[in-house]
């Protein structure tokens, strides 16, 4: 049996300096530009919002507990360095279940990403049938988009679409991707029936058809910093649009650079109803096992008791 050889280079501090130019790996696109932006840019956006920030950690510890959510990760193999894709997902599957971390999954290339994704939630709703997922899936035809959320349908409980994977050019082709417009995702969230959520919102243009689609979710996403999109952080585009964008939606959920409870404090002070960590929780498991990534997820989690 192989073993596993990670990739993940378990810096000090994740700030994307490490593994510029590994893509595959745990870099990003162009030099790992915007996956550095999302992380230096929490601190920028703390800076111009100290005292909206001080207010929200004035509250009952009650009113802060973080909502914390693994944000959706596949490519497990040739990304983070797994031997077997499945032994991934029921490594950190289980461990976030564990310690109450909201879950997600994603899909990729093959299909069997996905159902590796849903065999692992399966296996806890064995001792916990109340567990279930946000399942997020690429952009393919809607036709595909239904048959995906069918596969998860004893274990999903809000389905999602993500749109910014259409930018990863060579699965774009691999797999025909489309760019969604917003009659198509009317579609996709009529038919659901179950909370939807539009991954991958980070320009102008996507906040266009999120007035247009109104979704229950918008979950503002660069990917980590791993597609080809505009210069920029999640952070600022956070801190820029979320008033607007809570007029369109009903919660709004981010990611990308999160790195400490002052970030996690952040992005609950300026509005953000769930926060997702991705890279963090893998380094973690990789690094230490379900241990240390259960030590990630408290010291993330510190904001419930002040700094």
């Amino acid at each position: 049996m192989s073993e596993n050889n990670f990739k993940c280079n378990f810096c000090k501090v994740c700030n994307g300096k490490g593994c510029i130019g590994q893509l595959p790996g745990m870099g990003g696109v162009r030099n790992n530009e915007n996956f550095i932006l999302n992380c230096s840019a929490w601190q920028a956006v703390r800076n111009n919002n100290i005292e909206r920030i001080k207010q929200f950690l004035d509250l009952e510890p009650e009113f802060r507990i973080p909502q914390l959510t693994i944000a959706p990760m596949t490519g497990a193999v040739e990304n983070i360095g797994f031997a077997q894709e499945s032994d991934f997902y029921d490594a950190i599957i289980q461990a976030m279940h564990k310690v109450g971390v909201g879950l997600s999954i994603g899909d990729g290339y093959p299909d069997e990403k996905l159902k590796f994704g849903i065999q692992a939630l399966q296996k806890i709703k064995t001792e916990a049938p109340e567990a279930q997922t946000s399942v997020f899936i690429k952009p393919y035809s809607n036709e595909r988009i239904f048959e995906r959320f069918e596969w998860a349908k004893d274990c999903v409980k809000v389905a999602g679409v993500d749109i910014d994977s259409y930018n990863i050019v060579t699965m774009r082709n691999l797999v025909k991707l489309e760019k969604k417009t917003a009659a198509q995702l009317i579609e996709i969230k009529n038919h659901v029936k179950i909370p939807f959520a539009i991954k991958g919102i980070f320009t102008q243009e996507d906040i266009e058809l999120v007035k247009e689609v109104k979704p229950d979710i918008v979950y503002i996403s660069n990917h980590g910093g791993r597609v080809d999109t505009r210069k920029g952080s999640t952070a600022e585009f956070f801190a820029e649009h979320v008033d607007e964008l809570k007029n369109y939606c009903d919660e709004i959920w981010v990611d990308g650079g999160i790195r400490s409870p002052r970030d996690v404090a952040t992005a609950m002070a300026l509005g953000a109803d769930c926060v997702l960590i991705g890279r963090p929780f893998a380094s973690a498991l990789c690094h230490g096992g379900p241990e240390e990534l259960c030590g990630k997820v408290l010291e993330l989690s510190l904001l419930k008791y002040g700094f």
